[in-house]
């Protein structure tokens, strides 16, 4: 079986649940410290909407509830591919534009930064949600240290320890693509409708992580 180096990178955006607004105003309770109604009362009039907003935001993390909007991927030193959902309608062709592409006659090691924990974990879930067949070229309980994957991040810091992918290029003298934009964007970005921006971006972090990669192998990694 063919061994085969895949670069991979996602994006994801929040929830676009049309209750999910409703749901998290709900959800927000004052601090517990909080115990006069009127002051109660108070607390929510000023924060209840930054509270909500603040839990939305955060179920870009969540494949239980948010989506992904975009999948970028180089199967060793073949040209990045890119695939982008402009609405969350098209996020099950994404997964199946990845999965045709990939197939499942070939060996990979998945490439990327945090991409055992989240972007492998991310697509496997939200095939679950969707009812995507996977193919078995991906690992179901993908860890950052098992064979089939090279965390780029937790190659430089360790299991526990963290670096973000532009501080580790920047270490190794990789130049990154810098207009400004960065994954606290994205979902900005994607409801205002710049979804080349978005596709992109990560194409350029597959490009970075792939010379990321290629400084760890340089040494014998």
């Amino acid at each position: 079986m063919t061994e085969i180096n895949l670069y991979l990178d996602i994006e994801t955006i929040p929830t676009q649940s049309t209750a999910a607004w409703d749901e998290a105003l709900a959800a927000v309770a004052a601090p517990g410290s909080y115990k006069k109604q009127e002051s109660i009362d108070a607390w929510l009039a000023d924060n209840r909407e930054a509270a909500a907003r603040d839990a939305i935001a955060k179920t870009s993390f969540d494949p239980a509830k948010g989506h992904i909007c975009t999948i970028s991927w180089a199967a060793g030193d073949d040209e990045i591919t890119t695939a982008h959902a402009e609405t969350v309608a098209q996020e099950a062709d994404l997964l199946r534009a990845f999965f045709g592409s990939i197939g499942g006659s070939s060996r990979y090691t998945f490439i990327g930064h945090y991409v055992g924990a989240f972007d492998l974990r991310f697509i496997l879930c939200r095939a679950v949600v969707l009812g995507v067949p996977i193919p078995q070229s991906i690992p179901r309980d993908p860890k950052p240290w098992e064979s089939r994957v090279f965390d780029t991040m937790q190659a430089w810091a360790g299991a526990k320890g963290t670096i973000s992918m532009s501080n580790l290029a920047a270490a190794l003298g990789i130049a990154a693509k810098d207009d400004g934009f960065d994954g606290s964007q994205v979902a900005e970005a994607w409801a205002n409708g710049e979804h080349q921006r978005i596709a992109d971006y990560c194409a350029a972090d597959v490009a970075a992580v792939r010379m990321i990669h290629r400084k760890f192998m340089a040494v014998g990694w």
